[in-house]
């Protein structure tokens, strides 16, 4: 077995490892997959000599490429990695970066995570997923983001804070909000107009952006059971919404493949949903601020 062959072997062996933590990076499977793709492309034109620890050479080298996509997207500056003829990555079919993967692969990462993620800073991301999801010690995270440890140790504390919404998720009116919620979403998937009225006060409201109002329909709507036989007919996005803390209320994220789509927010009269807000403008779901609840 010659060199090329033996690297490409070992790369296959953590190609999914790799895949990973570059999706969980930039939350998007084909610029995973590119980041991944030149990971390889290093390592053929490097060779192993001097890696002590391929697999780290990898993470390192991904974890930097994905770095540089994400400060290239903060400035609007994104261009697609280019693969130079003759160096081509072991086989490993494009074909399988589809929406239905891509949308299983996210359901699998958490929907919520992936768009709260997307609110980080490029270097607070690196340092929390590195750390936090793959164990990555501060001392190599350093190196990647050019920072010190002690500077690496505060990107994964500020990132946990936001991520965990400083452990609001542990209180008490949170943990209600979220049986109500919960069984919200529940109902509206299921299509069950009765047991969705019962859930909404009698004089419940609903009031959506103009982004987020339906065509044809007005922003303001008043009355439980009308609301509801309308919201189990036309819930198409209900299978991608998943709970979050909006603000530091519970509230529902519709994230098609982990891209933020709708905010709906909550006010609750005790154990009912009194009003729900629809948001759908990108300036206004930019502001807010998400967190995401554990299970």
């Amino acid at each position: 077995m010659d060199e090329h062959d033996f690297l490409a072997e070992r790369f296959e062996e953590n190609r999914g490892h790799l895949r990973g933590v570059a999706y969980r990076m930039v939350g998007s499977l084909s610029d995973a997959d590119d980041a991944v793709q030149e990971s390889w492309l290093r390592l053929s034109r490097a060779g192993a000599d001097g890696i002590d620890n391929l697999g780290g050479w990898l993470t390192t080298v991904v974890a930097r490429v994905c770095l540089d996509m994400l400060r290239s997207r903060q400035s609007k500056r994104e261009e697609p990695l280019e693969t130079p003829a003759g160096s081509d990555p072991p086989a490993h079919p494009r074909a399988k970066t589809d929406p239905e993967s891509e949308a299983l692969l996210a359901d699998s990462v958490g929907l919520a995570l992936l768009v709260v993620l997307d609110r980080l800073d490029p270097a607070e991301r690196l340092a929390f997923v590195l750390h936090d999801m793959f164990d990555l010690p501060f001392e190599e995270i350093a190196g990647i983001v050019g920072r010190s440890e002690a500077a690496a140790r505060q990107l994964a504390s500020r990132a946990r804070r936001r991520v965990r919404g400083a452990d609001l998720a542990a209180s008490e009116s949170i943990g209600r909000q979220r049986r109500v919620v919960d069984a919200f979403l529940t109902a509206v998937r299921a299509g069950d107009v009765p047991g969705l009225v019962a859930l909404l006060d009698p004089g419940f409201e609903v009031q959506a952006d103009n982004v987020a109002a339906p065509a044809g329909l007005p922003q303001g709507i008043h009355g439980a059971e009308a609301w509801a036989r309308e919201a189990v007919e036309t819930a198409r996005g209900a299978r991608f919404a998943r709970v979050a803390l909006v603000d530091g209320s519970v509230s529902l994220v519709v994230a098609p493949k982990g891209r933020l789509f709708r905010v709906l927010r909550f006010t609750m009269a005790g154990e009912k949903i009194a009003a729900m807000e629809i948001i759908g403008d990108k300036e206004r779901l930019r502001q807010l601020d998400l967190a995401v609840l554990s299970d």
